[in-house]
């Protein structure tokens, strides 16, 4: 199985099947609470981010194309170490491309623009994957309990972050 499949299995994993509390802004086809439709989320695909989609009628062999194509290539997955690439892609359909690129740049010492290009690319080479690994995850644990929807989402997130780096970890190369 190659790092994609087993970062997919992993985060589809943490996301579930359909979900559509009222109380997330993510299963609004708006992003807002209350305005709009309430489509839900599936496989961690939501309303918000994919407002046309039938996100009930998702399966998820669209959903894998949906998370290789919109976060695994957008942050290339592929030329990361396998467990380094697995808590970025995490980050990355958890909080946003640009965001789990930022702190993948802020772990390896670049200018944190969003955009994996050649500098990054060059200092990503030059790193000790765990130490980049640590970098982004705690930058992530810091930014996700400063949500104001922590009390509410908190308890589930903690847990997806504490099995993040055990499955890194076992990312098989």
């Amino acid at each position: 199985m190659n790092a994609f499949d087993q970062a997919f299995e992993i985060v589809v994993g943490h996301e579930g099947g359909f979900t559509d509390n009222p109380n997330d802004r993510g299963n609004w086809d708006t992003g807002q609470i209350g305005q709009g439709k309430l489509k839900g989320t599936k496989y961690g695909i939501s309303a918000m981010s994919y407002p046309s989609l039938d996100i009930a009628g998702l399966t998820l062999d669209g959903a894998r194309e949906i998370y290789r194509r919109d976060y695994w290539d957008k942050i290339s997955g592929d030329s990361l170490d396998p467990g380094l690439a697995l808590v970025v892609f995490d980050a990355a359909v958890n909080n946003g491309v640009g965001r789990a690129v930022r702190w993948l740049q802020e772990a390896v010492g670049v200018t944190a623009d969003g955009v994996i290009g050649d500098a990054t690319r060059a200092a990503i080479k030059a790193a000790d994957a765990t130490e980049a690994l640590v970098g982004v995850h705690a930058a992530r644990i810091h930014f996700m309990a400063s949500l104001p929807t922590w009390a509410t989402f908190g308890k589930g997130w903690s847990r997806r972050l504490a099995h993040l780096p055990h499955s890194a970890a076992n990312m098989e190369g």
